[in-house]
């Protein structure tokens, strides 16, 4: 599964920015997942539903399934599990976008936006390949991709992994 990052500070536009690349990417033919990273506590359940019952009892893992969708929830006795781990999870796709994670080491894209007035990510970032952002970004040494443009970062997403495919498979 080829990973691809999306980063950046709050309310830049992660998520505005992955809804709009799903469906972009899956019709260039491609099988799309995505993880998202939480700080804080979420819950899928609803109070007073049999799933939520099953978990307030003790239930380690609790799967809810449907004719449309199944989802496992599993309570953790432990530490945050990486990346790694719950990519080990998923079915197998092509690509994988991943939201948060910021300091683990997959490639990334950073959602920028200067009137955030937050400095950017990428200075101190090896793994940050491309800026996404909605005005030039000054001193810039990666590609600037149009934020407000989502079919022209599919396209990189797409040449990114087909240049890193044939760059490992060149003699």
């Amino acid at each position: 599964m080829k990973l691809m990052g999306l980063t950046g500070w709050s309310g830049s536009g992660k998520t505005v920015l992955v809804a709009a690349l799903i469906p972009l990417l899956k019709a260039r033919g491609h099988s799309v997942s995505t993880v998202k990273h939480a700080h804080h506590g979420f819950d899928l359940d609803q109070p007073g539903k049999d799933s939520w019952r099953h978990r307030q009892a003790g239930a380690q893992e609790v799967l809810i399934a449907s004719a449309r969708r199944w989802a496992l929830m599993h309570e953790l006795n432990g530490p945050e599990p990486d990346l790694s781990d719950l990519l080990g999870q998923l079915s197998p796709v092509d690509i994988v976008l991943v939201e948060g994670f910021k300091t683990n080491p997959h490639p990334k894209i950073e959602v920028f936006r200067p009137s955030l007035r937050r400095p950017p990510l990428f200075p101190e970032r090896p793994d940050i390949v491309a800026i996404a952002a909605d005005t030039p970004v000054a001193g810039c040494d990666r590609p600037v991709l149009p934020l407000n443009d989502p079919a022209l970062v599919a396209d990189w997403i797409v040449d990114f992994f087909d240049s890193a495919a044939a760059a490992h498979h060149a003699p």
